[in-house]
């Protein structure tokens, strides 16, 4: 196994963990039905996303591994929603403001559709 897919692999398994224990936490501090647990992570996680993705390109240089492991592993485990609003970030920075719209527009339609399809499937089985 390669160093950097041990290096994922570990800080996969961390974001996971803390995924788990802080949406939990939320969730059970808060009563009702809204998602506060997911709500948090995911906007943490992109809160994280942002701060490292411009803390290593601008103030703490680090190798691709372990960039790649914080941002890709322990991150994407965390939450890949981060991911999904990088992306759009970088298409808008870029000026692809369209593209960056139909991406954040796409991704939250086709994602609930998804979401309510599998259901759907797993409720027919």
């Amino acid at each position: 196994m390669r160093v950097e897919a041990l290096y994922l692999m570990l800080a996969g398994g961390v974001g996971a963990i803390c995924r788990y224990y802080l949406a939990s936490t939320v969730q059970r501090l808060n009563s009702g039905s809204f998602p506060w647990g997911t709500f948090v992570v995911n906007v943490v996680g992109c809160l994280l996303a942002g701060f490292l993705v411009t803390f290593f390109a601008h103030r703490f240089h680090v190798s691709p591994a372990v960039r790649n492991a914080v941002l890709v592993g322990f991150i994407g485990a965390f939450t890949t929603f981060s991911s999904f609003m990088v992306d759009t970030l970088n298409l808008v920075r870029h000026s692809h403001w369209v593209a960056g719209f139909i991406n954040l527009f796409m991704q939250n339609l086709a994602g609930m559709g998804a979401v309510v399809l599998g259901t759907l499937a797993a409720s027919n089985m």
